[in-house]
């Protein structure tokens, strides 16, 4: 989780500078600009980060950082608006355009914590899911074509002599090439296969 930047952008300095030293007083990472310009003129080579963004600062909007970052990152990039000047129609405008919370100022700093570490959970959650899927892709490339044809069959839920069939071989080389496959995708049962294969093709 560390890994993962907390981004700001706040207009106002006792605002900004409080959001930076709650966010690092908690171990993580963050990083603060004035203006939602200066935010994306310096958006970190990352895969996923959350954005805190005000709604009203000077040079550009929170609503425009918002319709920007979902532009340049689409959901990967969850973003937590705060904004002392609420109001309804604002508040549901922000979250149909993908805002995972809305926070009003003076705000809890419980209740932002809260926030960014639900977004940072499913940052988190994001990237082990994508780390599993590139093993998953390392230990495929490592199958023989048969062990391939193997594998994907079992993932479909084909029985050895369904396999056997198919491939124009005996059942009992299904069962060797099974073991093979098995052994080489790092599988303890079944199940954890076809998980595997779900994953490969999610």
């Amino acid at each position: 989780m560390n890994t993962i930047a907390v981004l700001i952008a706040e207009d106002d300095d006792a605002v900004r500078d409080a959001l930076v030293i709650l966010l690092r007083g908690e171990g993580l990472r963050a990083r603060a600009f004035a203006t939602g310009g200066e935010l994306l003129a310096n958006l970190p080579e990352v895969d996923s980060a959350c954005v805190i963004t005000d709604v009203r600062m000077p040079d550009m909007d929170g609503i425009e950082v918002v319709r920007r970052l979902r532009e340049l990152k689409g959901a990967a990039w969850p973003i937590i608006v705060i904004t002392g000047h609420a109001d309804v129609p604002m508040a549901v405008q922000m979250m149909k355009s993908g805002v995972v919370d809305f926070i009003e100022k003076p705000f809890d700093p419980y209740r932002l914590l809260e926030a960014v570490r639900g977004c940072l959970g499913h940052l988190s959650k994001q990237e082990h899911e994508r780390q599993s899927r590139r093993e998953i892709a390392d230990r495929i490339a490592q199958l023989s074509q048969r062990e391939h044809q193997v594998f994907r069959a079992l993932v479909e839920g084909r029985s050895n002599k369904e396999i056997a069939a198919d491939l124009e071989i005996s059942p009992r080389t299904v069962e060797i090439f099974r073991a093979k496959v098995m052994s080489k995708m790092q599988a303890g049962n079944l199940s954890a296969l076809v998980r595997m294969g779900l994953m490969s093709t999610g």
